[in-house]
């Protein structure tokens, strides 16, 4: 999987409201664990932030 993939799918997984329901964090934080598995260059941390709405898909500020 590449870095185009994993963007698409924290899109998928985001909550307008910054949460990631309907799935858990557990949830969550074990798909970023398979993508790890997949990509060894994947930055599990920076995909937890964007799917919680923390920072923007390549780490950076969020745009207002």
């Amino acid at each position: 999987m590449s870095k185009k993939h994993f963007i698409a799918l924290a899109d998928f997984l985001k909550h307008p409201e910054g949460s990631c329901e309907p799935f858990t964090p557990k949830q969550v934080e074990h798909l970023a664990d398979f993508c790890k598995a997949q990509n060894p260059r994947f930055n599990r941390e920076r995909f937890l932030d964007y799917v919680a709405g923390l920072c923007g898909p390549c780490g950076g500020s969020i745009k207002a």
